[in-house]
Parts: structure tokens; sequence; C-alpha cells
């Protein structure tokens, strides 16, 4: 049976790898560590080390069991791309993206040096979609990262937008998720920023998706931009999901 998501973006998560660790202000408020230590104390097995970065084995070949096609978000409660993470267990993860071909796979790493350095090691198959998350304009040197890599479909994931991001290049990105962050540290959004990328990307033709404007409670402030809701994803073919290199 698959993860079912409340991630607008996706519809079920795979962690085969949990736990992390932070490299930059957008990793302050993260919401997979306060969900990991809940799951500890709760006594859930794969989150028996907390937050500690784990490697799950036992969950590589989950997805092949998942029959019905899918849109998978891939550690929602990780990075693959942590420096904590082999290469050999990376190719494990990848190895069954490719053998799980009928689904599509979202993988998000804030580790873009790492891997743009990988990537030629790696079998980028149509199914794999790969993002950078970018807060600031700090570390908008993700973006050059990710489009150096392999991936056939390249994302941006704006979450939790920390500051304006007014010149983005979006030279071959496919998609750009745009989201306030959410809980009760959560710092605030200006919706300038977030209408400015918004314009940016109608401009390049990118397709748009708003998350949500987050805060305390963010089923309250909801997630219209101008009265209407953005759900926009690249328009990828139902043949995308074949086998195929």
């Amino acid at each position: 049976m698959a993860l079912g998501s409340e991630i607008e973006w996706t519809e079920s998560t795979w962690n085969p790898v949990t736990g992390c660790s932070k490299i930059s202000s957008g990793c302050k408020n993260c919401y997979a560590e306060r969900m990991s230590r809940r799951l500890q104390a709760m006594g859930q097995s794969n989150y028996r080390n907390g937050f500690k970065l784990t490697q799950q084995p036992q969950l590589l070949e989950l997805p092949l069991s998942w029959k019905k096609p899918q849109t998978i978000f891939v550690n929602s409660m990780s990075d693959l791309f942590h420096r904590g993470v082999p290469l050999t267990y990376i190719r494990q993860v990848f190895d069954t993206m490719e053998r799980a071909f009928w689904h599509r796979f979202q993988v998000l790493t804030k580790r873009s040096d790492r891997l743009l350095q990988l990537s030629p090691s790696l079998p980028w198959r149509k199914n794999i979609w790969m993002g950078v998350s970018i807060e600031d304009s700090k570390v908008s040197y993700r973006l050059d990262h990710l489009r150096g890599c392999d991936a056939h479909i390249k994302f941006l994931s704006l979450e939790p937008l920390l500051g304006p991001l007014p010149n983005l290049n979006l030279s071959g990105i496919d998609w750009v998720i745009v989201g306030g962050e959410s809980g009760p540290k959560a710092r605030p959004i200006d919706s300038r920023w977030v209408l400015e990328i918004r314009d940016q990307c109608i401009e390049s033709n990118v397709p748009f998706f708003f998350k949500q404007w987050g805060g305390y409670n963010k089923k309250k402030a909801g997630r219209l931009l101008e009265g209407r809701t953005w759900d926009e994803m690249p328009a990828v073919s139902t043949k995308a999901l074949a086998r195929s290199t």
C-alpha cells in the first residue's frame, strides 16, 4: 500500500533514507525533523534514530509493490544527496526508480553540488524528476548546479521562500514550486516575492505551482494567489512513464 501524502504537488512519499542535517537557512524549522522526533517517540521503528541520517534498506524496493502508477516524492524526510549517503546506496535507489518505470519519481535536494558531482554516475530515466530547494538568493547557485545535471525534468522548490528572487534564470527549468514556511515558528513570506516569481514563470513559459502561504495555521492561510489556485505542472505525457532512456 502506498504512503499517501498531504503535500499538494505529489501523491505518495517513499523514504529509503531518513534523517538529515542543516546546511542553510531553509533548514532552520525543518518539518521533517519535527516529524522524525514525533515518530521516534511513538516507537516507529524506522525512526529509532530520530533525525540522525539513517539508511532504510528494507524500504528500497517498496515502490515495486505499488502497482497503480503514481507520483512519488523520494525522501521527504531526508536528502538523498547528503554526504553521508554513499554512491552505492544512491545507485540502489535509482535502480528501483528505473525498475518501477510506471511511477513518476520526484527527487529534491539542497546538496546540489553533490548532485552535480554524481550526476554522470547515475541512470537518468525519464520518470525521474530532479529538483533543488532554494529559499533565498544566498543559495541561488543551486539552480546552476541543477541545470548542469542530466535529469530530463528539472524543477525548483522555492520553499520556504525567505526572500526575493528577482533574477531567476529559468532556462532549462521545467517547473517551479513556491511556498511559505509553516509551523509554530514559521517565518513570514511577502506576497511581492511570490508574484515576482509567478510573473517570471509566465514570461519564461514555465509551469508555476503555488503550494501555500504557510504560517502557524497553513490551512487557514490557504493557497489562493490573486483569487485563484496555481497548480500547473510539466506537460509530460503518460508515454514518459514507459521504460526509456
